[in-house]
């Protein structure tokens, strides 16, 4: 770990400074394409209208013999658009691979002025993101990139859930960490061949009830210490936490119910692999309206933050008084994107 004295300076001669606070922006899904596809290219332009961050995607679901394609395709993409106020993210391939450093390499020369933020896959440990740290660095040096890209973790290996709080504080431009639950699964042994979501199998079994035959069955929820821990490791490091893909597209039910779990729990987002999905990930991970304005309301009732109110037959303190900021400060954000929801939330 960097000293303290240490840690924002940049790690090369003429790379821009790094970032101290994250940029304030909604992030309710990371709308995921795959850019080797000419007519999944053709509708970037109005698909950055309906989402929050736009990711091209260059890893896992797009062919060894198309990664180049894939490639090419995201910087022609991200020159050929302008994104506003989208971000625009990429998925590069896994740091053993043999096509990450091209990707690396020719995403910053080409666009680096353009990405906002470049997702790892599989980090393992703290020295991953300290060699993608200083070759992001070293590169923005060379071709003068005005801002530093912000690094975002994917969480797919028992070993990197192991070192999460070490990666969370690895670098500056650590953004935050997705839950990668297909390839976590694997790495941890686990018995389910589902992308997200539940099992049927995995569950709590009532204690019998003499006279009933039947028992009730519980199911649970495979991921919960694993958000937990991320959410936990994010919060802490000022970091945000991300649930990632639900495989089940046509699930639309199951879906909203994970998605809202994981906003509970302290997600800022999840994935969205169809446009579907997007619609599910806005609903869920925008605040509800009657929440807002009551959250509004403690606010206005404590302005200081300290001392005690009755609301509604409800006492509310500084506790209470801190939840409701959380509210209204997300509602904020999501109402910079949502003119729909800023009228509805009264701002």
């Amino acid at each position: 770990m960097k000293l303290p004295s240490q840690f924002y300076k940049p790690l090369a001669a003429g790379a821009p400074a790094p970032v101290r606070e994250l940029p304030v922006r909604p992030e309710r899904m990371i709308h995921f394409f795959p850019p080797h596809l000419e007519k999944i290219r053709a509708r970037v332009p109005e698909m950055a209208k309906q989402v929050d961050v736009l990711l091209g995607n260059l890893e896992d679901a797009i062919p060894a013999d198309a990664k180049e394609a894939a490639r090419a395709g995201f910087i022609e993409v991200a020159k050929a658009n302008d994104f506003g106020d989208t971000a625009l993210w990429t998925r590069v391939n896994a740091l053993n691979s043999p096509w990450v450093l091209d990707d690396i390499q020719q995403i910053v020369a080409e666009i680096g002025d353009k990405l906002d933020v470049m997702m790892i896959p599989k980090v393992e440990g703290a020295w991953d993101i300290h060699f993608v740290d200083q070759y992001l660095a070293l590169l923005e040096a060379r071709y003068e990139v005005k801002k530093p890209i912000l690094i975002h973790a994917l969480l797919e290996t028992a070993q990197g859930v192991k070192n999460i709080e070490e990666i969370a504080c690895a670098s500056p431009r650590m953004h935050g960490f997705s839950l990668g639950p297909a390839d976590l699964a694997a790495s941890r042994g686990m018995k389910t061949t589902r992308v997200g979501g539940g099992h049927p199998l995995y569950g709590v079994l009532a204690d019998p009830i003499e006279g009933k035959e039947a028992r009730a069955f519980s199911q649970q929820d495979l991921w919960h210490y694993t958000v937990a821990k991320m959410v936990d490791a994010c919060q802490s490091n000022g970091l945000r936490a991300f649930y990632g893909p639900f495989g089940d597209i046509k699930d639309e039910a199951a879906c909203e119910a994970q998605f809202r779990n994981a906003f509970l729990m302290g997600c800022t987002g999840a994935w969205s692999l169809a446009p579907n999905q997007i619609a599910i990930a806005k609903r869920v991970f925008s605040p509800e309206v009657d929440e807002v304005l009551f959250a509004k309301r403690i606010l206005e009732a404590l302005p200081t933050g300290s001392g005690v109110a009755m609301l509604d037959g409800k006492m509310q303190d500084d506790a209470t008084w801190k939840q409701a900021k959380v509210i209204v400060d997300l509602a904020r954000v999501v109402a910079q994107k949502d003119p729909d929801l800023a009228a509805a939330y009264e701002f």
